[in-house]
């Protein structure tokens, strides 16, 4: 239990660096050269966040959890948590969607609410549950430096 409050703790922290980048950058782009493009503007943001968040949470949050080894290993995590922060993305994205196209909520004000809000409160409980249990989860198979010893057994026919 401890374990899990020190990594809800780290990672909250975490996603409080990547929000501020998110919510940064988001802003500037949509009050200046993509004020009338929303979700390009969430999009490039976000990819962003994703990049300081893989870094703090694989060095961090889950450091002891990481993959360590081969460089295939890291990839495949990288791929892994590139994937569970895309999905949990379009979860924020489709909320921005859903108020500035289908509601018709478009001021500034209303486009932060719906994607970095209600969409980041969303995507941040999909993300744990699945950066915890999937992309640095315990059924992962890490490579050892040392060799495995493999018990024999003869059986007589």
């Amino acid at each position: 239990m401890r374990n899990l409050l020190r990594q809800g703790v780290s990672f909250l922290a975490v996603g409080g660096v990547g929000f501020v980048v998110d919510l940064v950058v988001f802003n500037l782009l949509r009050t200046s050269v993509l004020a009338n493009d929303p979700i390009v503007a969430k999009v490039i943001s976000t990819t962003l966040a994703i990049a300081v968040n893989w870094i703090g949470n694989r060095y961090w949050t889950f450091r002891s959890q990481r993959r360590r080894g081969s460089r295939a290993q890291v990839v495949r995590e990288g791929i892994e948590f590139g994937v569970v922060s895309a999905i949990g993305s379009l979860i924020a994205l489709g909320c921005l969607w859903v108020s500035h196209y289908g509601f018709g909520f478009t001021s500034l004000l209303d486009d932060n609410i719906a994607t970095n809000v209600i969409g980041l409160a969303l995507g941040t409980a999909f993300r744990f549950v699945l950066y915890r249990v999937w992309v640095f989860g315990d059924r992962r198979v890490t490579v050892s430096a040392e060799p495995v010893e493999l018990e024999s057994t003869s059986a007589s026919v």
